[in-house]
């Protein structure tokens, strides 16, 4: 454990930090799971709003930092793929 005082103020953030990184991205992938089981159950209006939410939670963790931009392009991409072929 840290004994200096900023050395514990550190710690303190990294928490933080980790913790807000941990829900964008549980959310990001929370919202892909969902694009992928209402492209298997086939309603045409579910796919495109759960389309538009999963790039829209890529774009915000890319946004965050949490994510880096080119790994937000490459799962908008992989996504848009899985819609073409619907």
């Amino acid at each position: 454990m840290a004994n200096i005082k900023s050395a514990i103020k550190r710690v303190d953030i990294t928490a933080r930090r980790n913790l807000r990184n941990r829900m964008v991205m549980s959310s990001m992938k929370t919202a892909i799971k969902k694009f992928d089981k209402s492209l298997e159950a086939g309603d045409a209006s579910s796919v495109d709003a759960a389309y538009i939410n999963a790039v829209s939670m890529v774009d915000k963790a890319a946004a965050k930092g949490v994510i880096h931009k080119n790994a937000a392009n490459r799962k908008k991409a992989q996504l848009a793929v899985k819609l073409a072929r619907k």
